[in-house]
């Protein structure tokens, strides 16, 4: 039995279910925060959070597509194990880095770019 398609589908499923689950809660609670920033403007509120969303999907899932290239052949269930909770924590990594990075440019350019 091949270990590395047992593993892609698990990654897959656990990465992508983690990558929408986030999404969700950040675009629900992302609206607020958005509004909250930019009052009075709540099209462009809807609209700024729509493309982040979107964005964050996009690289995120395309990330995850791409890293499947890279793994090397797994010979025992202990290496599956590892290799996708090694996977799977570059990807957190990654989506709370990108969360981060997001607030701070909202918070600190978002008057710049409204106007």
């Amino acid at each position: 039995m091949n270990l590395n398609i047992i593993g892609y589908f698990m990654y897959l499923a656990i990465t992508i279910f983690i990558i929408l689950k986030v999404g969700k809660i950040c675009y629900k609670n992302g609206n607020i925060y958005v509004a909250e920033l930019i009052p009075n403007h709540a099209d462009i509120c809807q609209k700024i959070n729509q493309v982040l969303l979107l964005a964050y999907y996009l690289l995120n899932i395309g990330y995850c597509a791409m890293t499947l290239i890279s793994w090397q052949k797994i010979s025992t269930l202990p290496n599956l194990v590892e290799t996708i909770g090694i996977k799977t924590a570059i990807i957190i990594f990654i989506i709370s880095i990108l969360h981060y990075l997001n607030i701070i440019i909202l918070t600190k350019y978002i008057h710049k770019l409204i106007k």
